[in-house]
């Protein structure tokens, strides 16, 4: 039976979702209004709501926003811009190559992260075509939650998988012989550009070869090199980890270092402090509001026990037959993953896994990256279903562009499904247990 405060739990979080999907351009204020109920009610423990919030999320966002506009001020993302439009024949070559380069940095930074060092390039882009950059931005950010399975570093879940299964970042490769998640979503990867050429079939706009941008400071591009570069090693050295409250605050505090660095420095070239206030400004505090709500929302339905009751419903409808229960596993993570943040949902179903694996008497392992492919790339089926997804959307509103939901699910839809197939299939037939 379910209790009162779990209903209750359950049609807030539930009419949140709702609110958020129709009322787009309100949608941090239905969340934190949606958390202050949560905390009203005693379903979110005021006094937990500190640790509750991820901030080593919010403070490599800021972070990262920060530099990023440093970054753009410096001209390099057009200077990329005018590179890529040089070696792509037409938008759709275009859109693509941005995406599969997006990829490749995600596989070892931050989905987020990725999402803001690309998307200057992409507007750039956009602007001297004088096209939309709405579709083009969708791609970049599920390209970007894509390929954040395919290492240790690239994305939390990956590093909470790899905690439980005492993976290290070797294993992400091979493992025990048998090639693991990289390889995995990049097969899955090649599969998703397959769709996004069919999707971007019709953009056949020619790209001319315009007057290369000129970059006369190169000191932001190096800021930006120097942040994906600490991240990568502080990832390999958890002995220097900065813990504060219980929580590992370490790419956080590598972000904002780096741009508090890289402002000071500007301060000093322009010898003026103007440029704080200009930097400060291009920072979406809407966006850092929205997901901070989030946090609170989902640690409330957590407290409830809204996600342990749906991992068991999970675990239960297998009925001892392991190819169901991997089924249900990838596909439930989808599911659920397009509407909760996948780190809670993951942190709850990886000992359910443990569990299943153990009374099946079976390598967990089967398990483990069934629950990553579909958690993982569950995001990408709504544009509330990832960090990155709502950070690009955020980008295009201080664009001034409206992103409709059809303009999401048209790509995000068969991007995901795609992908998920791919890593459903490969994942089965390469640690199925007979």
């Amino acid at each position: 039976m379910w209790g009162t405060w779990e209903i209750v739990a359950l049609v807030l979080f539930l009419a949140m979702y709702a609110l958020l999907l129709i009322f787009q351009k309100y949608r941090a204020y239905i969340a934190l209004g949606t958390a202050v109920l949560f905390i009203v009610f005693g379903i979110l423990d005021y006094g937990k709501i500190l640790e509750t919030i991820n901030w080593n999320v919010l403070l490599m966002i800021g972070g990262t926003m920060g530099t990023v506009s440093l970054f753009i001020e410096s001209k390099m993302p057009a200077k990329m811009a005018d590179i890529i439009i040089k070696k792509t024949p037409n938008v759709m070559w275009t859109t693509c190559a941005l995406s599969l380069f997006t990829g490749i940095v995600s596989a070892f930074v931050d989905n987020v992260a990725t999402v803001l060092m690309i998307a200057p390039v992409a507007l750039t882009i956009c602007r001297k075509l004088k096209i939309s950059p709405v579709p083009i931005l969708i791609a970049i950010s599920v390209s970007s939650n894509l390929q954040g399975a395919a290492t240790l570093v690239g994305d939390t879940t990956s590093i909470m998988m790899a905690g439980e299964a005492n993976m290290n970042f070797v294993d992400f490769f091979f493992m025990d012989g048998k090639m693991s998640m990289f390889f995995v979503t990049e097969i899955g990867a090649l599969v998703s550009m397959i769709i996004l050429l069919f999707i971007f079939r019709k953009e056949k706009q020619p790209i001319d070869s315009l007057e290369e941008t000129k970059v006369e400071d190169y000191v932001p591009s190096i800021a930006m090199l120097l942040t994906i570069l600490l991240l990568i090693v502080a990832s390999f050295f958890d002995k220097f980890d900065i813990m504060i409250g219980g929580q590992n605050l370490t790419n956080g505090v590598i972000c904002v270092t780096v741009f508090f660095a890289l402002l000071i420095y500007e301060m000093i070239k322009q010898k003026k402090f103007d440029v704080i206030k200009k930097t400060f400004a291009e920072i979406d505090f809407f966006t850092l509001l929205l997901l901070a709500s989030l946090f609170l929302v989902i640690g409330g339905i957590r407290d409830a026990g809204i996600i342990t009751r749906i991992s068991e419903l999970i675990a239960s409808i297998g009925g001892g037959n392991i190819f169901w229960t991997y089924t249900i596993i990838v596909w439930a993570s989808v599911l659920i993953s397009a509407f909760v943040d996948n780190i809670p949902y993951v942190a709850t179903m990886l000992p359910v896994a443990t569990a299943l694996a153990a009374a099946l008497s079976i390598d967990p392992r089967l398990f483990y990256f069934g629950l990553l492919v579909g958690a993982t790339l569950g995001g990408n089926l709504t544009p509330i279903g990832a960090s990155a997804n709502i950070t690009a959307i955020g980008i295009l509103r201080k664009e001034g562009c409206e992103v409709k939901n059809r303009d999401f699910l048209k790509i995000g839809v068969p991007f995901t499904l795609a992908a998920v197939v791919t890593g459903y299939v490969l994942v089965w037939f390469v640690w199925k247990p007979f």
